[in-house]
């Protein structure tokens, strides 16, 4: 497959430096470099290079930001999904993630979506889902996959729960899913001081028939947003409101109850900044696991938002997860 002469002019193996700039949710160096070897010009001794992993960047589906970078070539795939202002290495786990799985014979693909980076604000849920349909489709059609299980971070949450809503047909290639800081986007904005009014506004718009106009600019100044995606995120019971603490149990259970056909985890950080202080994380945590349809839950202690300072347990219930609730074989999505 060919990509535009802009991006690529081929799938390529990676061995290119990959940067990003850091990301409202977790703050994190983001850098991939080959394999190779640096040789110093003075003795000729050989000092391998910090942080290194091979890998592939392809293009899987038409816009020219649809690429996914691929650890390790297996049959079973585990897929990552950042949550907004994140791409590529968008946590500190999923470098040391990406070897655990090869040693269990996994591959990690990571991707970029329309609404990766500063594209969350003109996004939605629907288009986040229908591009995850296109990389599993090409994971199945390209790279004959068995399966795959999905690994969410923080919104990239929300995008699995909806995705799993929408009964798309490679849907039934989801052996598993892993939700890592389902945290409610709603509760957090909800300390801002301006989120109240431009709530007023957002709504405002959307009745006037302008919901893919554009907000001012203090209603998110990292991005440009539409009135539909600030409301979607900010107001009660919006599109992205899925994991909010005051939500009652039946209106957790009309959000999230689908997802109780797919095995599930839920990995919650008990010093996660973005939940409100308000908020009982031990209770929460124990209602989301029993709307999900009796998900796994793993409470981790001190945790941050995106397990910065909790990489090797991460790495360890993640994989552990993935090696009992893995794929056994898929229905074919096609028949």
């Amino acid at each position: 497959m060919n990509l535009p002469s802009s991006l690529f002019s081929s799938i390529v193996s990676v061995g290119s430096k990959l940067s990003s700039s850091s990301s409202s949710n977790s703050s994190n160096k983001m850098t991939n470099t080959s394999n190779a070897s640096d040789v110093s010009s003075g003795g000729g001794s050989v000092n391998p290079k910090k942080n290194q992993f091979r890998g592939l960047l392809f293009k899987y589906g038409p816009k020219s930001i649809q690429v996914a970078f691929k650890t390790g070539d297996f049959k079973q795939q585990v897929i990552f999904l950042g949550g907004l202002t994140d791409g590529f290495l968008a946590t500190e786990y999923l470098e040391p993630l990406s070897v655990a799985l090869e040693k269990e014979k996994w591959s990690l693909v990571q991707f970029l979506l329309s609404s990766s980076y500063t594209g969350y604000g003109t996004s939605s849920l629907k288009q986040d889902a229908m591009e995850l349909d296109q990389l599993i489709s090409y994971l199945i059609n390209k790279e004959d996959s068995e399966g795959v299980v999905l690994v969410g971070h923080s919104t990239g949450c929300q995008v699995i729960v909806h995705y799993m809503s929408t009964n798309a047909a490679c849907s039934r290639a989801v052996r598993a899913a892993i939700l890592q800081a389902p945290v409610s986007d709603r509760e957090y904005r909800a300390t801002l001081p301006e989120t109240a009014s431009m709530i007023d506004l957002a709504s405002t718009m959307i009745g006037e028939g302008r919901g893919m106009d554009l907000m001012p600019r203090e209603a998110d100044p990292e991005a440009p947003m539409t009135a539909y995606r600030y409301h979607s995120l900010c107001a009660y019971m919006g599109d992205d409101d899925m994991f909010s603490s005051d939500h009652s149990d039946d209106q957790l259970r009309t959000r999230l109850g689908h997802m109780s056909s797919t095995p599930c985890q839920v990995i919650f950080s008990m010093a996660d900044e973005y939940v409100p202080e308000y908020a009982d994380k031990k209770a929460l945590v124990e209602r989301l696991c029993r709307a999900l349809g009796g998900a796994e839950k793993v409470e981790i202690e001190w945790g941050n938002h995106s397990l910065s300072n909790r990489v090797e347990e991460a790495v360890k219930v993640i994989v552990n997860f993935i090696k009992t609730e893995g794929p056994k074989g898929w229905d074919d999505p096609w028949s």
